[in-house]
């Protein structure tokens, strides 16, 4: 019996403007060692960009499924949900502070906006063996990173989710970086893509 190799590769990540990443992603079905090196090429990917998560539609791929990998507390928090489903608290209907809710997105580079988002947040899915996985955090960026991914695979950019004066700035910054076009993209550790 032979295994099969795979190499694990750093993956172009769409810029804003493409269809792809405003599509909801479809189920996983097949779990096999595909699957396990696609996940590899998304942690890859994610560490040469110096992110705490990726989804797969960033890439370009339509697989609900998505990584994280990131410090917070001194704690590292890493792993992958395969088919997420989310649970949140409610979300704030106050404006976001703009030290303390800066988020940023790997298909938006470059660029922070304050981002209302839920104090708590759980996802539960399966890992790349079908296994049950359930991820919870109680505050923090490992909340705000379960939220982002998954509204990824929503098919949601988090500028979606700005108000008041960020939503207005942040369509501005569409119009000026000329992300209205499908088709831009960045290969992280290769280019800067700002």
């Amino acid at each position: 019996m032979g295994s099969t190799l795979w190499r694990v590769a750093i993956r172009p990540i769409l810029i804003a403007g493409d269809p792809r990443l405003a599509t909801l992603a479809v189920a996983v079905t097949v779990f096999d060692d595909e699957l396990a090196g696609f996940v590899d090429d998304l942690f890859e990917t994610n560490t040469a960009a110096n992110g705490a998560g990726l989804a797969a539609n960033q890439v370009g791929d339509p697989r609900a499924v998505f990584v994280y990998d990131l410090v917070e507390g001194g704690v590292r928090h890493r792993g992958h949900v395969v088919n997420p489903v989310l649970e949140t608290t409610e979300l704030p209907e106050t404006m976001p502070d703009p030290d303390d809710d800066l988020e940023g997105c790997l298909s938006v580079p470059g660029e922070w906006y304050p981002t209302g988002r839920a104090g708590w947040a759980k996802v539960t899915g399966v890992d790349i063996h079908g296994a049950p996985v359930e991820v919870e955090a109680t505050t923090g960026l490992l909340a705000r990173c379960l939220q982002h991914e998954t509204d990824h695979l929503a098919g949601r950019l988090y500028l979606t989710r700005l108000i008041g004066r960020n939503q207005r700035a942040a369509r501005k910054m569409i119009k000026r970086r000329g992300w209205t076009e499908p088709g831009a993209s960045w290969l992280p550790g290769t280019e800067d893509p700002r």
